[in-house]
């Protein structure tokens, strides 16, 4: 999962062409996501596009359309559950469209 983590930051960078910290948080995030409740190796589709606002819309799709992410309060004991709240402190807002082909939980960000 890490070398993944890797991968998605680095084509992130080179897709925008500048440092994106916050962005390449919220990809590796989504993705761990779908690993964590859907399953190592299901198919997901990432998208990053900077939208007529100046933002940068972050969307990653799964085929699952029941597996939706739940904002969490993690205790300081807890081993998981701090990746949406990470997502929600640096994203502007997030959300989740359910369609026949699964689920597309996204983000937006200010400018880059």
């Amino acid at each position: 999962m890490n070398r993944h983590r890797a991968h998605s930051r680095r084509t992130v960078r080179q897709h925008l062409g500048a440092p994106c910290a916050d962005v390449q948080l919220c990809v590796t995030e989504l993705l761990a996501n779908v690993v964590r409740h859907v399953g190592e190796g299901t198919p997901v589709r990432v998208r990053v596009a900077r939208t007529d606002g100046g933002r940068t819309r972050v969307e990653v799709t799964d085929p699952d359309p029941h597996a939706l992410p739940v904002l969490v309060c993690a205790t300081g004991e807890d081993e998981s559950g701090r990746g949406l709240a990470l997502l929600d402190a640096v994203a502007l807002r997030w959300g989740v469209e359910r369609g026949v082909e699964g689920k597309t939980v996204w983000c937006e960000l200010g400018e880059v």
